[in-house]
């Protein structure tokens, strides 16, 4: 959970930083997994890391292939 919390976080700051792209450990696969899905769904959540995990999980019947698997490997 805690490396889903991580991909998404560094999803939402690639949309909103670019400094802050290098700082998140999570894959470069799973950054790119969920940051259209969260543009797309969580918009008014991004910034706010915690939100957007919620918001994803909620949406998560219409979430991207790619971004289910993320939750699915994490165990969510």
């Amino acid at each position: 959970m805690r490396y889903f919390s991580i991909a998404v976080l560094f999803a939402v700051a690639v949309m909103n930083s670019g400094a802050v792209l290098a700082q998140h450990p999570g894959t470069k696969s799973e950054q790119s997994a969920c940051s259209r899905d969260a543009q797309r769904f969580c918009r008014k959540d991004l910034g706010n890391d915690g939100a957007v995990q919620n918001c994803l999980q909620t949406n998560r019947a219409s979430l991207s292939r790619s971004c289910k698997k993320v939750f699915e490997s994490h165990g969510m």
